[in-house]
């Protein structure tokens, strides 16, 4: 990436986010240094969360290729950009996988007796079957970036519509692949931590987290891109209209979602699904746990219930801000509660861990994004995508 194509309106941003990156790198592998076991959770929980943005931002370009839209061409190069944090986010997983498999509990158990599971879990928990699965899982989904963003880059150079219909078949494709992978991926990685509790819809839980982040990151990365000059010629206030519209709609369906899960667990009122939540709402964790509903869906839905407020930049980036921080609660309420089942106390790995992830991803994002041309110039609706909005 050249300087004189980056703007330097955004030179100040970039620094800080290498800083951030920088900086919480050190202290997190600081603390994987020292073996705290709290820090191995975090880097699970940081490179889980860049994967998921990577994955957000590929499933919003294979979504706007499914569907046929049009309005969002002009923003297509942003939802590629952020697939840059998937290869990342997915060295940190293996490296947990591989360099401290004991995080997941299940592990010693079924290592040091074989009886402890039986049948089918026995058989999905086991240590090499789980991580030749976790190496499928990205592998499939690494390629699937490359060729998406591959066949775009192209037709900047070659034009036409071949290349858009071959990555319609693709995202087509990919849609499919990617509904049962992120759901064994969330379901592995992260459900398997408390192995004795399970939700048959914990991978749609984890969708909506995933793609309602993945809408404000593309959200935030637009207004500043248009803000520092390269998108400022092909984002309108109406595209900005559509993404607060999504936003708005995600949000509620988290909320759903969220919502089914936990009713039907109090329901029920089992001792082996209601430990999970009793933890979380309780011994300090509590506050989180409302703060996540309100983080996710009270505060994002009464904010851009106007629809003023989806084209007015400051509300839109503040909803969006919202919604990523509570992604972060979301994934912290999951990942944490059994590293410290009595305390909810904020750790510095937890600080690190949050620096990194936003500087890195910002990074990144930017960096892929400068590589080329800003919009697929080659894409024969671009125009329309631009002007169909007024």
């Amino acid at each position: 990436m050249s300087d004189a194509r980056f703007p330097q309106r955004l030179a100040a941003f970039r620094r800080w986010m290498q800083f951030a990156a920088a900086g919480g790198a050190v202290v997190l592998v600081a603390g994987l240094w020292l073996g705290r076991e709290r820090a191995w959770a975090d880097l699970l929980l940081g490179s889980f969360a860049m994967v998921c943005l990577g994955l957000a931002g590929l499933f919003f370009v294979a979504l706007q290729y499914a569907s046929g839209a049009v309005w969002s061409i002009a923003l297509r190069r942003v939802g590629e950009a952020m697939t840059a944090a998937l290869p990342a986010g997915a060295a940190g997983i293996l490296l947990v996988l591989i360099a401290h498999r004991s995080i997941y509990p299940w592990y010693g158990k079924s290592w040091a007796n074989p009886e402890s599971y039986t049948g089918f879990k026995q058989a999905w928990l086991s240590y090499p079957f789980f991580l030749a699965r976790a190496v499928i899982y990205i592998a499939i989904w690494l390629w699937f970036a490359w060729a998406m963003s591959d066949n775009s880059r192209r037709q900047d150079v070659e034009g036409g519509n071949e290349l858009s219909r071959r990555n319609t078949r693709l995202a087509a494709a990919f849609m499919v692949v990617f509904g049962v992978t992120f759901w064994l991926a969330s379901t592995d990685w992260v459900m398997s931590l408390e192995p004795d509790w399970a939700s048959t819809i914990f991978g749609i839980y984890h969708f909506s987290g995933m793609f309602l982040s993945g809408l404000a990151a593309v959200t935030l990365l637009a207004l500043e891109l248009r803000r520092a000059g390269p998108l400022r010629a092909y984002i309108e206030d109406a595209h900005f209209l559509d993404l607060g519209r999504l936003i708005l709609a995600f949000s509620t369906f988290w909320a759903y979602v969220w919502f089914c899960q936990y009713m039907l667990i109090w329901y029920a009122n089992l001792t082996e699904e209601t430990n999970y939540i009793a933890i979380r709402t309780g011994s300090g964790w509590g506050k989180l746990f409302v703060l996540n509903f309100l983080l996710n869906w009270v505060l994002p839905f009464l904010l851009l219930l106007p629809r003023a407020n989806k084209m007015n930049p400051h509300a839109l980036a503040a909803a969006a801000v919202l919604v990523l921080l509570g992604r972060v609660t979301d994934l912290y309420l999951m990942i944490l509660p059994p590293f410290s089942p009595k305390s909810a106390w904020p750790a510095i790995w937890d600080a690190a861990t949050l620096a990194l992830v936003t500087g890195g991803v910002a990074l990144l994002s930017l960096n892929r994004f400068f590589r080329g041309e800003p919009v697929p110039v080659g894409d024969p609706l671009l125009s329309e995508s631009v002007h169909s909005v007024h």
